[in-house]
C-alpha cells in the first residue's frame, strides 16, 4: 500500500470515527428508542421472514403488520403503566402531605416506641421540597419516553424493510471471523429473547401475585404498589422487598400486627420465592446467564441506557466476556472458536 493510500485509509478512518463521536452525542437522547426497536426486532424478526419469504407478503405491508402488533402486545401496555404512574403523581404534585402523612407516622410511632426521633423538621421539610422537584423530574423523563416510543416505532420499520439485506450488511462490517460472527449474534439473540421476555414476564406475575396479598392483608392503594412492585423486580439483590417490606413494617407498628406480620410472611415466602422459581426456570428454557452478568449487568445498564439497561446492560457484560475470550483463544492460544 502506497503512502497516499495509506493517507486516504487513515484519513477515512478518522472521519468516520470523528463523525460517529459527534451523531453518537446527538442521539443519546434517543438512545432508549433506538434500543427498543432493536428488542422487538429481534424478536419478531422471524415473523418477518415468514410473511416474506412463506406467505409472499409485500415487506411494506409486513412491516407494517408487524409494526402494529408491536404497538398493541408491547407499547400499549406499557403506555397504561406509565399513564398510571402520571396520574399517581398529579396527586403528590397536588397535595404533597398525602406523602409526608404515613412517613410522620410512621416516625412517630418509631419514636414512641424506642425514642428515637427518625424523622427531624428539618427533614420534613426538605422531603415536602423536594417531592414536586421530583415530580417534575419524573414528568420530564415521562415526556422523553414518549418521544422515544415514537423513535420506536419509526426506527423498527424501517428496520423490518431493511431485514435481511441491513443484517447482511453488519455482519460484514463487523471485524470478526465467520464462526465468531454467528458466536456473537448468537449470544445477543439469546440475551435479549431471555431479558426481553423474561423479565417483564416476571415482573407481571410477581406483581401479580404481591397485589392478592396486598389485597389479603388491606394494604391501601392495591394499584400504586402493585405497580411499585414490578419495577422492584428488576433492581438486583432486593428486588421486591423494596416495597412489601416497609409496608410491613408501617402496618406493624402502626397497630395492625396482624396484617404487617402476614404481609412479611407472605412476601418473604411466596413473594420472594417466586422471584428465584421464575428466574431458576427461564434460565433454564431460554438462556443459562450467570447470575452475577445479571446483577451487575442491569446495575451497568441502568446508569447508562435508562429503563432499556435492564435488557442491554447484561448483554453489553456478557459480549465483554465474549470478546475477551474471542481474544484469548484467537491470539493468546492460537485456537479457532468452534
Amino acid at each position: 500500500m502506497s503512502t497516499k493510500e495509506q493517507y486516504w485509509k487513515y484519513s477515512l478512518i478518522t472521519i468516520i470515527i470523528g463523525l460517529g463521536i459527534i451523531l453518537f452525542l446527538q442521539i443519546t437522547p434517543f438512545l432508549g428508542g433506538l434500543l427498543g426497536a432493536l428488542t422487538i426486532y429481534i424478536l419478531v424478526r422471524r415473523q418477518m421472514i415468514h410473511l416474506t419469504d412463506k406467505r409472499k407478503m409485500k415487506r411494506s405491508v409486513a412491516a407494517t403488520l408487524i409494526t402494529t402488533e408491536a404497538i398493541l402486545f408491547f407499547l400499549v401496555p406499557l403506555a397504561l403503566a406509565v399513564w398510571l404512574l402520571v396520574s399517581k403523581l398529579q396527586d403528590i404534585n397536588l397535595d404533597p402531605q398525602s406523602i409526608i402523612a404515613p412517613i410522620e407516622s410512621a416516625a412517630n410511632i418509631i419514636k414512641e416506641k424506642t425514642g428515637y426521633d427518625v424523622l427531624g423538621k428539618d427533614t420534613t421539610s426538605f422531603i415536602i421540597s423536594a417531592l414536586p422537584a421530583i415530580g417534575q423530574f419524573v414528568m420530564g423523563s415521562i415526556s422523553s419516553f414518549a418521544v422515544n416510543l415514537f423513535v420506536l416505532v419509526f426506527v423498527l420499520y424501517f428496520m423490518l424493510i431493511g431485514g435481511q439485506r441491513m443484517e447482511k450488511y453488519i455482519s460484514e462490517i463487523l471485524p470478526f471471523s465467520e464462526a465468531n460472527t454467528e458466536h456473537v449474534v448468537h449470544d445477543i439473540k439469546m440475551i435479549v429473547h431471555s431479558n426481553a421476555v423474561g423479565i417483564p414476564l416476571l415482573a407481571i406475575i410477581q406483581g401479580g401475585v404481591a397485589m392478592i396479598g396486598y389485597w389479603f392483608f388491606d394494604v391501601p392503594d392495591i394499584l400504586l404498589t402493585g405497580f411499585l412492585t414490578c419495577l422492584a423486580t428488576v433492581i438486583p439483590m432486593v428486588g421486591t422487598a423494596l416495597v412489601w417490606f416497609p409496608i410491613a413494617v408501617y402496618m406493624a407498628l402502626s397497630g395492625d400486627l396482624f396484617n404487617g406480620i402476614g404481609l412479611a410472611i407472605f412476601g418473604t415466602l411466596i413473594i420472594s420465592q417466586l422471584d428465584n422459581l421464575i428466574r431458576f426456570i427461564l434460565q433454564k428454557k431460554m438462556a443459562d446467564i450467570h447470575p452475577l452478568i445479571t446483577i451487575f449487568g442491569v446495575v451497568i445498564g441502568l446508569s447508562l441506557f435508562g429503563f432499556m439497561g435492564v435488557i442491554f446492560g447484561p448483554l453489553l457484560l456478557s459480549l465483554f466476556f465474549l470478546f475477551v475470550d474471542m481474544f484469548k483463544r484467537e491470539y493468546l492460544d492460537g485456537k479457532k472458536l468452534d
